[in-house]
């Protein structure tokens, strides 16, 4: 290709390239041929060569060796020139490039041509690229021309003043009084740079926006004109006259209203008008009226005004146009907190938006309908939301099962309905809800106790019908482990009654275990509920023990490290299976909404320390004795794979071991057997004294003894104890007991013969009274089976 080619002929051969390699080559042939004739200053076809580089550049092509070539043309006395290298300035210089201050001297001397091509060529140029320091050498020039008798110069005046303001804000106060002068134009354009001028003053400084607030009657009466005015042919788009400037009067409408009533409440009358009289079925009249809308929401407007721009955005919603949708959603959403009844009357829309092919409408109808949701619509909603949960995109699932999760917790009429929703979108999309699902909907069971019967059927059912949606199984396998019992019984007043044999809830956990679809805490669910069975059904635990036996060697560690544990519990402390797999207690909560054991968290930290100065004295007062082999001791802690140290054993007759508490109960005995007391007795110094004595004829060694509570129920025991020492202060005690779990394990010989014992899993009953000087006494007690699977030594 020669090197004269006229910049079609280049255009056309880039086109008919069929390769990448082959266009390349073309262009690379084209730019050094263009290199060539800027080194020979080749002043005839400068413009020439500068224009099919632009061209070169527009595809992405490396042009930067004709930025001296834009200098020199800039500096051209031709038109032509200048027009070819104010372009090429625009394309190929930026305010970060050293070429650029190159130029500053020739848009000066520009601005000043006679020629208002030229200076609009300047303007234009210093608007585009111009950088901080142009724009303060040049400054008093655009303000100089803002006050020109040319429309067509003031006009593109404004435009680059607003660049300017952009660039240093500190200027921004030369041309207040130009942009306000402004105002007064007849010519569109001029009102259009003068607005979007003044729009960007406003926003950048107070001062300034306080100056302009005076001009809202000046805005109304342009805005007016343009509302009522007959058809222009010049201004006309779509039976809107210019709407491109109305859209910029609300614009700065809009700002000059915010946060002032008295501006708000001048144009309130021109925005209503608005509103009624813009043609609402072409887009350039819905571009209006979504400006109006957004005005009458940002400013202080009067609550009739509110609730026709909510109507507005009504009817947008059933526009065929997605974008007017979208936007429509977008708007509510913002207002929906403030003006919710409004945005209630169109939820019938907003739901029907669930249908909508578009994924983005989708979402933001999504959003939408979760704000609309409050107790008087929470059925109705609800039932909406679950319809669109089972067949929305999977990457809306999560967010819809998170907002359902949220609005029934908040709204839900009745527990029995908050519990078959969520397990209504655990069915669904059990696999895209958030972790915090699972605990959440066990401690909701957990407190439901009237429930437990219809909650485990159902929960049934679903583990039979489906298994691959995890957080359900787990929740199932939860519930059939603690209210298997319940599911035998096959007695449910709410639900159809269904016989279901032992074999059968076996077989289902079973499966669940087996399955390739249960993810590791899946199975721990499953193995934890099996074990559980073993006390609650008669015919089958020596299945339970065969089943729970093959994970002892399970190559997932937690789930080996459960199996081996409930081994531990069917072959060495069979006898204590039954109180470590008592269903769980009621989860308390306190008025802030914490569990009870969080809340006491600073006062088990108080017990531990005295507990320890207790333990001090305790091995103070022991006689020294022979101490057996650890191997010899049945360990308490040993269950729960706790320290491995031995309590120091003592020869009888034993020295009284003493406890420091806050109550006072008369004596009684906790163990006898041949001759050996075990007796309890807190005296009026608030010490309990733990004495064993021997009444026989033989000596007694090696005795240990090792006594435990539950945490959670200690914690729970402590809050109650320190609501009754407040009720003392306040002289207003009851009769109301409290309970503390306790299960005791003792060890000694006995002429050469082991002996060891365990009481039953019970707890204390403690009813007081008050008497004397603030003096707790204990009324009665009473002992009944308790829960020990989570354990802290106290003695």
């Amino acid at each position: 290709m020669s090197p004269s080619v006229p910049l079609q002929e280049m255009i056309r051969a880039i086109r008919s390239a069929r390769t990448q390699c082959e266009e390349r080559g073309v262009i690379q042939r084209e730019c050094a041929a263009i290199r060539a004739q800027f080194r020979q200053n080749d002043n005839g076809s400068r413009s020439h060569n500068l224009a099919k580089l632009l061209y070169v550049h527009m595809l992405g092509y490396p042009a930067h060796f004709g930025q001296m070539e834009c200098v020199r043309m800039i500096a051209s006395p031709r038109y032509s020139e200048k027009r070819v290298g104010y372009l090429g300035a625009m394309m190929l210089l930026d305010e970060k490039q050293d070429a650029s201050l190159l130029i500053t001297n020739s848009i000066k001397n520009d601005l000043s041509h006679s020629n208002q091509y030229i200076q609009s060529l300047a303007l234009c140029t210093l608007a585009c690229m111009g950088s901080a320091e142009m724009c303060r050498d040049l400054a008093p020039e655009i303000d100089r021309l803002l006050r020109s008798a040319n429309s067509y110069i003031k006009k593109k005046a404004a435009l680059c003043a607003v660049h300017i303001v952009r660039k240093v804000q500190d200027l921004g106060e030369l041309f207040v009084s130009a942009a306000r002068s402004l105002l007064s134009e007849k010519n569109h354009g001029v009102l259009h740079g003068a607005v979007v001028l003044i729009t960007e003053l406003c926003e950048r400084n107070p001062e300034t926006l306080e100056r302009f607030r005076k001009t809202v009657p000046d805005l109304v009466q342009i805005m007016k004109g343009l509302v009522i005015s007959g058809y222009s042919p010049d201004h006309d788009v779509a039976g809107v006259s210019d709407p491109f400037l109305q859209v910029r009067i609300l614009r700065l409408l809009r700002v000059l209203g915010r946060n002032n009533e008295t501006a708000s409440d001048a144009m309130n009358d021109l925005l209503a008008q608005v509103a009624t009289n813009t043609d609402s079925t072409k887009t350039v009249g819905n571009a209006v009226l979504y400006e109006t809308v957004l005005t009458v929401l940002d400013i202080k407007s009067e609550s009739g005004l509110r609730v026709l721009a909510v109507n507005i955005l009504g009817r947008f919603l059933l526009n065929n146009d997605r974008n007017i949708r979208y936007i429509a959603m977008t708007s509510l959403q913002k207002i929906v907190v403030t003006d919710h009844n409004a945005v209630q009357r169109h939820r019938g829309t907003i739901v029907d938006c669930l249908k909508d092919q578009d994924a983005s409408v989708k979402r933001r109808a999504l959003e939408l309908s979760l704000a609309l949701v409050s107790a008087s619509n929470i059925r109705s909603m609800m039932k909406e939301l679950l319809v669109f949960l089972s067949s929305c995109p999977l990457e809306l699932k999560a967010q819809a099962a998170s907002g359902i999760f949220i609005a029934a917790e908040r709204y839900a009429p009745s527990q029995r309905w908050h519990i078959d929703t969520i397990l209504h979108v655990l069915t669904t999309a059990g696999g895209d809800v958030r972790d915090e699902t699972v605990p959440n909907l066990i401690q909701l069971i957990t407190n439901t106790s009237e429930l437990h019967c219809y909650t485990v059927h159902k929960l049934y059912r679903a583990l039979l019908e489906d298994i691959s949606q995890q957080s359900l199984v787990q929740v199932a396998c939860w519930c059939i482990g603690e209210y298997g019992d319940l599911l035998l019984r096959g007695e449910c007043q709410e639900t159809e009654p269904v016989q279901v044999t032992e074999d059968d809830v076996l077989d289902a956990l079973e499966t669940v275990l087996q399955s390739h679809m249960s993810s590791p805490a899946t199975r721990g669910f499953a193995l934890t509920a099996t074990m559980k069975l073993s006390t609650r059904i008669s015919d089958n635990v020596d299945r339970i023990r065969s089943i729970v036996s093959i994970y002892g060697s399970c190559i997932d560690l937690e789930l080996q490290q459960r199996a081996v544990e409930y081994n531990a519990l069917f072959k060495k402390y069979d006898h204590m299976r039954a109180a470590v797999l008592e269903r769980m207690p009621v989860i308390q909560r306190n008025s802030s909404g914490q569990n009870s054991e969080d809340a006491s968290e600073e006062t088990i930290k108080e017990i531990q320390v005295t507990k320890v100065k207790q333990e001090e004295l305790v091995l103070a007062q022991q006689p020294a004795g022979p101490v057996r082999s650890h191997d010899q001791v049945c360990d308490l802690l040993d269950l729960l794979s706790g320290p491995q140290e031995p309590l120091q054993p003592s020869l009888a007759p034993a020295q009284p071991i003493s406890t420091t508490t806050a109550l006072m109960l008369d004596r009684f005995y906790i163990w006898t057997q041949k001759g050996f007391i075990l007796e309890h007795n807190l005296d009026s110094g608030l010490l309990a004294t733990l004495t064993a004595s021997n009444s026989s004829d033989s000596d007694i060694s090696s005795f240990t003894l090792q006594a435990a509570v539950p945490k959670v129920r200690l914690s729970v025991f402590v809050s109650e104890l320190e609501q009754i020492m407040r009720n003392i202060k306040d002289g207003s005690i009851g009769v109301d007991g409290l309970s503390l779990n306790l299960f005791l394990i003792l060890k000694y010989e006995i002429t050469g013969i082991n002996r060891e014992g365990a009481s039953t899993p019970n707890s204390l009953f403690l009813s007081f009274f008050k008497s004397g000087h603030d003096v707790l006494h204990l009324r009665s007690f009473s002992l009944f089976r308790c829960r020990t699977d989570l354990i802290e030594v106290i003695t």
